[in-house]
């Protein structure tokens, strides 16, 4: 363990011995770090938080702290995020509310860019990229492989599906369909995201089919319903075809069509 001698670390607080922290950090009674954190000098660590295995946060990020909701009196709540996380400078994460099932939660192998936010009771998934200065409100959703860029907003409620990509400034006021390219305020969507689907290695013939299932959603004119049950007549194969409408169907925003 390697902790430098201006680190505020409360004893109560449960440290792997393989931790290392910076100078200035300070860790709060009921943090759990795991094995190879690494805090970086000046950031904060508070609140019933847990950080898996590998994760690092850099300067003056401020994870746990209580949440800005004014329904929040203090109750115990937490925060939990995975393993290898890179969390950059500038940070901040909350934990959940007594109103929105008392936790925060983040995966694994995610990347948080400088000054971006996550409120709290938002579910964060892996692999995610989520750029410089993204705001999340309360109770966000998003899904694995999810990319969102620079300057972003996201409405509390919504939901970021899987392996989707918000432009940056985009402003996110309802779902935005797994597979697809979120753009514009408020955000519509434009295409399939393709790129991030041959970079996870799927095959030719699946994204295929998760366009086919895009044109039947977003281009043909039917009702939400139609389409939805001519995706599973025509595609009953596609593994990714059937999760956009299953993410679709339980929207109770709305999602977002086609610009």
């Amino acid at each position: 363990m390697a902790i430098h001698p201006t680190a505020i670390i409360d004893p109560k607080a449960e440290l792997d011995a393989s931790v290392e922290i910076g100078p200035y950090v300070v860790v709060g009674p009921d943090v759990r770090l795991g094995a190879e954190v690494v805090l970086h000098a000046h950031s904060i660590v508070t609140g019933h938080t847990e950080l898996g295995a590998g994760t690092q946060v850099f300067s003056f990020a401020c994870i746990g702290d209580i949440p800005q909701d004014k329904k929040y009196t203090g109750e115990k709540t937490r925060l939990v995020i995975g393993a290898r996380n890179t969390i950059r400078e500038y940070v901040t994460i909350h934990p959940g509310t007594s109103e929105g099932g008392g936790t925060t939660t983040i995966g694994d192998d995610n990347l948080m860019m400088i000054g971006m936010h996550i409120g709290h009771d938002c579910q964060l998934g892996s692999h995610i990229v989520i750029s410089n200065h993204v705001q999340l409100a309360g109770h966000v959703i998003v899904e694995d492989y999810a990319t969102l860029s620079a300057n972003a907003a996201v409405l509390q409620f919504c939901r970021v599906g899987e392996s989707s990509f918000l432009s940056g400034m985009a402003g996110l006021t309802q779902d935005l369909s797994p597979f697809t390219w979120g753009h514009g305020y408020p955000a519509r969507v434009r295409r399939v995201n393709r790129l991030n689907l041959e970079r996870r290695g799927l095959s030719g013939e699946q994204i295929e089919a998760v366009a086919r299932a895009f044109r039947l959603i977003f281009r043909s004119g039917k009702r939400p319903e139609e389409a939805f049950a001519e995706v599973r007549e025509t595609l009953p194969q596609s593994a990714e075809a059937e999760r956009m409408v299953a993410f679709l169907e339980k929207s109770e925003r709305g999602f977002a069509r086609l610009r």
